[in-house]
This record gives structure tokens, sequence and C-alpha cells, in this order.
């Protein structure tokens, strides 16, 4: 069997080039991490370039969605379930249907034909928001899947970047639309999963602005989460 011809000591790499490789190298993964790593994962942008390449915001909707997450699983693990007696047979105690009594009627009223006797009204709320340059707020509705919301949302003062997204426990984001520098917007927000859903601004102009969120819909709370 031929083995291959050790390298002479003159054809390995001298002390000096493999410092000078070392070197190369950490400054490379620095720069990534710099101008990458940091804006996507963390929203930190010491140089602009993440901004430019469209990392920074991205980073920065992480960041928020996992604070929010670490909120709901806290919360989680301080609220206490009570049992239900059986799927949709909960038995609702309900005086009077048209002068009638449930007990007369004959009637186990479950909680399904309980919403359908008591349609719960659409709630309606006005947020009004001002943000300094260079700040971001959330507002999120608690919605359940298939729930619409009517909303729409003015800017004065200025332009906003926004996110319309939902988050829950199993599922980290899912976008409904953004845009960069506008004035306003307004639709219909559908949940397509239950949990939270709403909007996501940041000032990016000069000056301070004023955001008034008006909604309306199935939806069972409203908040400002930042």
């Amino acid at each position: 069997m031929y083995n291959s011809d050790l390298p002479t000591r003159s054809e390995l790499p001298t002390s000096k080039q493999l410092l000078r490789s070392t070197l190369i190298a950490a400054a490379v993964a620095t720069l990534l991490l710099i101008t990458t790593v940091l804006p996507a994962e963390y929203g930190i942008d010491p140089t602009g370039i993440g901004r430019y390449l469209g990392l920074t915001t991205m980073g920065e909707i992480k960041v928020v969605l996992a604070e929010e997450n670490a909120k709901e699983v806290e919360k989680s693990a301080q609220i206490s379930v009570a049992p239900v007696k059986s799927d949709q047979q909960a038995t609702l105690s309900v005086p009077l249907i048209n002068n009638v009594s449930a007990d007369d009627a004959g009637m186990e009223i479950t909680s399904e034909l309980a919403a359908q006797l008591f349609p719960s009204p659409l709630a309606s709320d006005q947020k009004v928001v001002t943000l300094t340059p260079g700040e971001a707020t959330e507002i999120k509705l608690g919605m359940n899947k298939g729930a619409s919301v009517t909303y729409e949302w003015r800017v004065e003062g200025g332009t906003v970047n926004f996110d319309t997204h939902g988050d829950a426990p199993d599922l980290d984001y899912h976008s409904y639309g953004k845009g960069r520098q506008v004035t306003g917007d307004q639709g219909v927000l559908e949940a397509a999963f239950d949990g939270k859903h709403g909007w996501f601004w940041r000032n990016r102009s000069a000056n301070s602005v004023t955001i008034t969120l008006t909604t309306q819909g199935d939806y069972q709370s409203i908040q400002r989460m930042m």
C-alpha cells in the first residue's frame, strides 16, 4: 500500500499565516453577527444595515411576541380551570323563556342552546395612543377562530410602520398584512385561530404621532400589550 508523502516543514502554514486566517474568520463572524443575526433575532441594529435589509423589523416583532408569550405562560400557570360536567352539556340556570321556565318546558339548556337563545352583543371600542419618534406599541383583541372585527385606525402628525398579525401559545406568528410609512388602514379582520389578534405600530417619523383605533365585532377583550 502506498502512503502519501508527509508535507515538508516549508509546505506547512506558518504561525503568522494561521493567526491571519483566524483573525479574518473572527472578523467575518463578527460582521455577520452585527449586520444580520442581531437585527433579525433581537431587533438590535447598531449599523443600520439590518433595517435596510428588512431584518430589524422582523427582530423587533420576534422580541415583542416572545415577551407576550412568556406573560401568557405565566398567567396560564396561575389559573386553575374548573372541570366541566361533559362537552357542551353544562346545564345553565335560565329563569324564564317567554314566561315559561326551563323545568316547565322539559328543556335542558346546554351552552350551545344558550348561545343561540342569548347571542352575545358585538363589542365596540376606541383606543387612542401617542407615540414619540421611534416608539412602538401593540393592541390585541382576544378572538375565537372565525370571529370577525371591523376596524379602522388613523394617524395624526406623521406616519407609522405597522404589522397586523395574530398569535397563540401553539403558533408564534400569523401575518394578516403590514405596511411602511402609512397614515391609516381599515377593513375586516377574521381570526384564523383562537388567540390574540391585532396591530403593531412603530413611529418612524421625526415627530410624535397619535393613533386612533376603532373596533366593532366579535371579540372578548382588547388590551394594549406595550
